[in-house]
């Protein structure tokens, strides 16, 4: 069978079989095309001509490609190819065998969070908004990121139905299509609840844009909900209005909050858990903290047994 018409069909398989987001679909789509364009280059005619030498020769392709690619990026598109070759096996198409394609090893990824002063600032910094909805507003994403470590599309999807005030949590969709519960601090919901109770539009929307005039009461220039780009311009705003490191991004604020429970004392399979990892080793990232609090206990406790 064609290798085009097979890639088509395993897209589809991943819209309604897998239920994978449409993101993540188009990301398939981008890799399995330069793999197939390349082994179309190479005379592989089908499945059965996707050897080892080829997939070796595509990743150093890709690993001397210009401008330079990341190695995590690297590994995206052999990720959509293994699961490429997986579905063909499923179908019994002779191809080659997706256990046999291994990812490169990457450098541990070191993660940005605030703390301290810097977190404080960064919460307070929407109080110098002169306008009322969008001090209000921008004051009550920053909280809510914090308190549930939502991801900004997670975030920039939510309705207004979905949060009950009277409660301390609610469920989200996430990743793959899981839901998981997010939970909601006492400052939280107190933003949450000022900005509702303000709004004076009938938008489903939790979030939506709001414009820069009326005075004190900013008017509402339409009941459109806030996209992912106006999110995190929101948060690069507030970061330079806090005077805090300019490269903090919603993502800032859900590393900051799963630090925040590890240092106080959280275990790492319950933040896995909070933050909806598929895998304990994505939330693996954020040793530095436990890693911490070891060398403070080791401080504390070794050599006691011959000290004088």
């Amino acid at each position: 069978m064609e290798l085009l018409k097979l890639k088509t069909e395993f897209l589809e398989h991943l819209e309604i079989e897998k239920n994978r987001s449409l993101l993540t679909i188009r990301n398939y789509d981008l890799y399995l095309k330069r793999f197939l364009a390349f082994a179309e280059k190479r005379g592989a005619g089908g499945p059965a001509g996707i050897t080892l030498d080829l997939v070796r020769n595509y990743r150093l392709w890709l690993n001397r490609a210009t401008p330079a690619m990341k190695l995590a990026t690297q590994n995206y598109h052999v990720i959509a190819l293994r699961s490429f070759l997986k579905y063909l096996a499923k179908r019994d198409i002779k191809t080659l065998a997706a256990e046999k394609i291994e990812l490169a090893k990457t450098p541990a990824r070191q993660v940005a969070f605030l703390e301290g002063d810097d977190l404080r600032k960064l919460l307070a910094a929407p109080d110098q908004e002169k306008i009322e909805l969008p001090r209000l507003r921008d004051k009550a994403i920053l909280e809510l990121l914090f308190s549930t470590g939502l991801r900004v599309h997670e975030l920039s999807t939510l309705k207004r139905r979905q949060i009950n005030l009277k409660k301390d949590e609610f469920s989200v969709r996430g990743k793959g299509g899981k839901v998981r519960t997010v939970f909601l601090s006492d400052r939280a919901k107190a933003s949450l609840g000022e900005y509702l109770k303000k709004r004076a539009d009938n938008s489903e929307a939790l979030f939506i844009r709001h414009s820069s005039q009326g005075g004190k009461t900013a008017d509402i220039t339409d009941n459109r909900p806030l996209t992912e780009r106006s999110v995190q311009r929101i948060i690069k705003k507030c970061a330079l209005v806090a005077g805090v490191s300019p490269d903090i991004t919603p993502h800032t604020l859900r590393h900051t909050m799963a630090t925040d429970l590890l240092a106080a004392g959280a275990d790492l399979r319950s933040v896995q858990e909070i933050l909806g990892h598929a895998s304990i080793t994505t939330t693996q990232i954020y040793t530095h903290v436990t890693n911490k609090r070891l060398k403070e206990i080791h401080h504390k406790y070794h050599g006691k047994s011959i000290s004088t």
